[in-house]
């Protein structure tokens, strides 16, 4: 008889500890929305919170730091679960349309690193530009070492800084997904390293074409890169801002970004009426300029409107979601733009210096 009164109680225990890891996630989450970063220390806890019963087996204090101090504990000891959207603290909810697979907070950034190799919603954007990271290294590394660079350091200059800009915007975004769970103020930190690297990109991508394109009138070339970094540093200026970060300013950020893209039409402009469009198309790699802007406005526009996941709450949580396709179509346009730049500059190199431009050779350009 004693030992089927056991039996009992023990299932008893059990099925309590089954349901309380199907509500948990959503207690915790509560009680680390009302403790806001600038009252860390003075938050009020609901009384109904510190009073459940289904939460005495995670000991809950009644001091608001220890309270997540005491959840950060059992999430690291435990592996860490997946949270649902609604059960995030404030300061981690982004995106609506993605209502589950997100990290909780973490406690270290050991903890945040490891997490790369889990599946979750940031799993996609972390490796997209982490690999495209490396492929910009190993890339840059063949690339300027080939000879007919070795004696002109003004062509090292030049791609070095399409290469250093392209590597400094995706390995900022990588280490921003990767970390900015740990806590809010580190998420404010990266997500300012973020959008700065997107600005040093966009700068850096004009650098090569300007020089080549203008590569004989020193003028106008000056002139469209100081222009291109004045507006670059503005747009640095604005990402500084801390509410340029929240949600509600996702659409101007796109538009941000995308106006400080097209500032280039300028001098493309330029460049078309003064060469005219055979030799803009053929020799000065325009269509491959063309080819990257709708690469980089087609991302922005997904990452805005945050197709697909709108459409579809909950069928693009983990793979296929708006940022990461944003991510892939920023790698692609990153390497079409190479792949005109070095088109142009061959070009130019081909034809001799600015006394010998005059004479037109017969240089083909493939699209």
């Amino acid at each position: 008889m004693e030992n089927k009164l056991l039996k009992r109680l023990n299932k008893s225990k059990e099925a309590s500890k089954i349901e309380l890891t199907r509500q948990d996630d959503a207690k915790i989450g509560k009680i680390i929305n009302n403790c806001s970063n600038k009252q860390f220390f003075k938050c009020k806890i609901e009384p109904d919170l510190l009073t459940d019963p289904e939460l005495d087996l995670l000991y809950v204090p009644k001091n608001c730091a220890e309270q997540v101090e005491q959840f950060a504990k059992y999430v690291w000891e435990s592996g860490w679960n997946a949270m649902p959207h609604h059960a995030l603290p404030s300061w981690l909810r982004d995106n609506d349309y993605l209502l589950k697979g997100h990290r909780p907070p973490l406690p270290s950034f050991k903890a945040c690193f490891k997490s790369i190799f889990r599946i979750h919603t940031e799993t996609g954007n972390i490796w997209t530009h982490f690999i495209g990271a490396i492929c910009i290294c190993i890339t840059s590394f063949f690339y300027l070492l080939k000879p007919h660079y070795e004696t002109k350091i003004q062509e090292i200059f030049v791609f070095g800084t399409f290469f250093l800009g392209a590597f400094a915007c995706l390995i900022c975004s990588a280490l921003f997904h990767t970390f900015y769970c740990y806590s809010p103020k580190v998420c404010k930190i990266f997500n300012k390293i973020d959008y700065c690297g997107i600005s040093i990109l966009i700068m850096a991508s004009f650098v090569p074409w300007l020089y080549y394109a203008f590569y004989c009138d020193a003028t106008a070339k000056l002139t469209y890169m100081i222009l291109i970094v004045v507006l670059g540093i503005a747009c640095i200026i604005v990402s500084l801002w801390d509410k340029f970060s929240t949600p509600d300013f996702r659409a101007m950020r796109a538009l941000i970004f995308t106006s400080l893209a097209f500032s280039g039409l300028i001098p493309a402009v330029h460049y078309l009426s003064s060469s005219g469009s055979y030799k803009a198309f053929n020799f000065g790699a325009f269509g491959w300029l063309i080819a990257c802007g709708i690469l980089y406005v087609v991302g922005a526009s997904l990452y805005a409107t945050r197709i697909p996941e709108r459409l579809f709450p909950g069928k693009f949580d983990i793979w296929f979601q708006s940022h990461q396709i944003f991510h892939v179509f920023v790698v692609i346009a990153v390497y079409v733009h190479l792949y005109g730049i070095t088109k142009l500059a061959s070009y130019r190199l081909t034809i001799g210096d600015c006394l010998t431009a005059h004479i037109e050779t017969d240089f083909s350009f493939e699209f």
